[in-house]
């Protein structure tokens, strides 16, 4: 909004022209307005009694220790991410329209699982079919609306290639509308998978939020040189026009990130619920659909994909031979079981986050 009313007036007010100023102005806007709120916010959720449910079933230290915990901090955070990137991104782009559209719908999903945990002081909440049904109505929305009016193509990219890029409306000349939905079928698919992994990975103090903080930082890097013309051409990905504000949108979900981690961090004083993890993970696939990164959002978000794949290795397993992969799933909790202190287990995974963030970025030298 800021860059429609002051470009005009010229002089000094031209800086708003540049990607990286407003990027690192959307960071610190919703890093400052969590921060500001959150104690405010804890105190109320104290008193409201609004507290996390812990599973029984989960490891004993949690009943000891987190109990009365107030959660639900997703909604500070998705407030400043809203509140920052309607600031500082042009709004007369699609793309961070339909990305943030993204992210609040999965954050609604999640906002009524966690309220009815709460409520009825069960960690039951929604039921997986409701959610899995809300997520793939906002993909449909969302991708199909982008798709039919052209804003998002069907072509799929293949990292650490230079010219490895399939055109799903055209591989089959008989039916090109159809093949292109597929591609939509595709983003729904990640915003929905991608949901979950962040959620399954929310079990420990700032494993969640330090995780994000790293894959929104790099999706910022790539956000942005995607929107670059020079800097798409040399580095041999596709050029999405608009996708330069995308990077706005991930500075201002880094700085709301920063901000709950302040709080967050062991031992947390809040948790962000689903209304923050399925938010998140919704934020990040839509992300790498529209800037046509998701196979390289695997690798940034490594973290997260080992938690998920830890949980299905162990049902998959479990079901056929009745044994166990790992103590207890997702794999964050089996290293509790060995007896690794939380602080190190939180740490060790940033650690592992910020290298897969690295490998993730000097990829784009490899096309």
């Amino acid at each position: 909004m800021l860059y429609h009313l002051l470009i005009p007036l010229g002089g000094p007010f031209n800086v708003f022209k540049y990607i990286t100023f407003r990027s690192a102005c959307a960071m610190m806007t919703a890093l400052a307005l969590c921060y500001v709120v959150y104690p405010w916010f804890i105190q109320w959720m104290r008193r409201q009694k609004m507290e996390q449910i812990i599973r029984a079933e989960g490891p004993k230290e949690h009943l000891e220790n987190k109990v009365g915990t107030p959660t639900m901090g997703g909604v500070v955070m998705l407030g400043g991410l809203a509140v920052s990137t309607l600031l500082w991104a042009r709004l007369d782009e699609p793309l961070p329209w339909l990305v943030l559209t993204v992210t609040l719908a999965c954050g609604a999903i999640g906002f009524v699982d966690d309220w009815k945990k709460v409520m009825e002081k069960s960690s039951d909440g929604l039921a997986g079919r409701w959610k899995i049904l809300g997520q793939v109505l906002t993909g449909l929305i969302v991708f199909g609306g982008a798709y039919v009016t052209g804003i998002m193509d069907a072509t799929f990219h293949v990292p650490f290639y230079k010219h490895a890029v399939f055109d799903l409306a055209h591989l089959w000349e008989g039916a090109p509308a159809l093949l292109g939905w597929v591609y939509v079928i595709w983003g729904i698919f990640l915003i929905t998978a991608w949901s979950n992994a962040v959620n399954l990975t929310d079990g420990l103090d700032g494993l969640a939020i330090g995780t994000t903080i790293t894959s929104a930082g790099t999706f910022a890097v790539l956000a942005y040189v995607a929107g670059h013309t020079e800097f798409a051409a040399y580095l041999h990905i596709p050029y999405i026009a608009g996708a330069g504000e995308i990077a706005v949108f991930c500075m201002a979900l880094l700085g709301a990130g920063l901000a709950f981690l302040w709080y967050n961090c062991y031992p947390a004083q809040v948790f962000m619920g689903d209304v923050g993890s399925l938010a998140i993970g919704g934020a990040l696939g839509s992300m790498s659909v529209f800037i046509k990164q998701e196979l390289l959002l695997a690798v940034v978000g490594g973290v997260f994909v080992m938690e998920a794949a830890s949980v299905t290795l162990q049902v998959l397993w479990y079901k056929r031979t009745k044994k166990r992969i790992f103590l207890m799933a997702p794999i964050h909790h089996h290293f509790e079981k060995l007896g690794w202190g939380e602080p190190k287990i939180i740490v060790r995974f940033w650690i592992i986050s910020g290298l897969l963030a690295l490998v993730a970025l000097s990829t784009l030298k490899l096309r």
